[in-house]
Formats: structure tokens, sequence, C-alpha cells
């Protein structure tokens, strides 16, 4: 049985660590509107700049010169797999969430005999990928200095991936990262970025009513435009992939403390009920002791 110095110890420990979790929470809290406002606020253009991608891929798939980013280089035998995720932890399932998706796209694309590459994006998807595909991750992407994610971080990101497919180290490149949705729901999502992926049937439709079936006129010319804008949309892509993280992190890291807060606090009253019985036991025994010592007087 634990002493009464042990239990008044550990309780003031779990008191500790229940203050640390209780700020990081708030501090999740305060963190999480921005973050779930950058997010919302670039799906709109992103989704739109990918379903014009998509029609644009469609319709100039099989003319000769079409750009590689938009229809592919004709093979996909090489993956690059971009696994998205934070580099600090305590956010409960986020990570392992978004490296369980990845890791099952990478068992079923090597189960098809194709060969798998990895980027990481933050550390934290490179410390459990490392464990299964060690020798096939490329390089890991250091988040860690950046506050608030920017468009230049994206850029700098997707231009990795660029010159990397321009060099011919893959064939299709897809990227995995958390969709967010509530505080308590973010869900692990696999996007290709290269080449744009061509919409199915209702995809088409829906792009057939918004005007997706226009006679595009690019001034000064198509070459040019297009040189632009299909770069642009993989940047595009993988910012709107960091504000989803963002978000997401701060979300599962909010309910991650608030649950840490709570079971802390249940773990302190067990632990009070313990140290109270302990001690009226303690107290029982020298008083029994008291009254035996003065009958035997």
């Amino acid at each position: 049985m634990a002493s009464l110095k042990d239990l008044r110890n550990r309780i003031a420990s779990v008191k500790s660590t229940q203050k640390i979790t209780k700020a990081m929470k708030m501090v999740a809290a305060s963190k999480l509107k921005r973050a779930q406002e950058a997010a919302e606020s670039a799906r709109p253009y992103a989704e739109r700049m990918d379903k014009v991608m998509g029609a644009l891929g469609q319709s100039v798939a099989n003319l000769p010169g079409a750009s590689p980013l938009l229809v592919g280089n004709g093979q996909n035998q090489t993956y690059l797999v971009v696994v998205a995720t934070s580099e600090r932890g305590l956010c409960g399932g986020f990570n392992t969430n978004i490296v369980r998706a990845a890791k099952r796209r990478i068992d079923a694309l090597l189960a098809e005999g194709k060969d798998v590459k990895i980027l990481c994006v933050g550390r934290k998807g490179r410390a459990q990928l490392q464990r299964f595909y060690g020798n096939r991750i490329l390089d890991t992407v250091d988040m860690g200095g950046t506050r608030y994610v920017g468009f230049s971080d994206a850029a700098r990101i997707a231009e990795r991936v660029r010159v990397m497919f321009d060099e011919g180290v893959f064939d299709v490149a897809v990227l995995f990262y958390a969709r967010f949705q509530s505080a308590l729901t973010q869900i692990a999502t696999e996007q290709q970025l290269i080449p744009v992926p061509l919409p199915d049937a209702d995809q088409s439709d829906g792009l057939l009513d918004a005007g997706g079936d226009a006679i595009y006129e690019y001034e000064p010319n198509e070459e040019a435009i297009l040189d632009d804008l299909l770069p642009r949309n993989v940047s595009v892509q993988v910012y709107r992939a960091l504000l989803e993280n963002a978000a997401s992190e701060q979300g599962a890291r909010m309910t991650a403390m608030d649950a840490a807060t709570r079971n802390a606090g249940d773990l302190i009253d067990r632990l009070t009920i313990q140290y109270n019985r302990t001690r009226q036991a303690v107290i029982t025994k020298e008083l029994i002791e008291i009254i035996s010592g003065a009958e035997a007087l």
C-alpha cells in the first residue's frame, strides 16, 4: 500500500499535469478559430481550380504536346507519396490517422508491383513511417520554424515536387493530409497532385453545368497561360492541404487536451479518496495502539 507521502506527491504531480493540459487546451482553442477560417476560405478556390484543371486535362488528354503536369508522362510505375503531418505531438490520433491512410495506400501499391517513394512534411509522420519504409523516404520537409502557414511555404514544397517530376524521379504524386470537419472530426484525405486527376462521369456532368464545356480562349497564348497555371495549381493544392492540417491539428489537440484534463480530474478524485481512506486507517491504527497500551497499564 502506498504511503501518505507517496499519495500526496502523486496528487500534486497530477494536479500540475492537469494545469498544463488545461493551458494547452485553451491555447489550441484560441488558435483553432484562425486556422479554421483560413482553411474554409481556401477551399472554394482550391476546389474550383482542381475542377478546372480536371476539365482541361480531359479535353487535351489525347492532344500532342500537352503538359505532363496535366496529363502525366504516360507511365504510372513510380509513385511519390507526400505525407503531411505535424511537427508536434499531443494531438490525439491526428498524425496516426494520416499515416494509417498513407500506409494502406503504400501497401496496396507495393502489392501491385509499383515502386513507392515517400516525402514527409512534418517530423511526426516520418517518425512513424520510418519503421516500415525507412529506405523509401527521400527526405523530410521541416515546418518547425513556421508559426503560420503561408503560400510561400506551400510553393516551396510544390516546387520541390515539380523538380523531382521533371527529373523523372516519379510518375504519379499523391498527397495525404487531414481535412478539417470539426474539432472532433478530421478526415484523412488522399489527393492526386500530378498528373491532374480526370473527373469521373458525375463530376464531368457538374463541370458541364458550371460551364466546364466552354471553349477556352487564351490570352496571350495557351502555352504561356498553362505554364503559369499548372505549377500554381500544385502549389494551391499543397497550400490547401497545409491549411486543412493546421486546423485539424489544433482541433485534435484541443479535444485531446480536454479529455486529458478531465481524466486528470478523475484520477485526482480517486487518489484523494484513496489518500483519505489510508489516512483514516493510519489514525484508526494509532488509536487502537493507544487504547491497547492504556488497557495494558
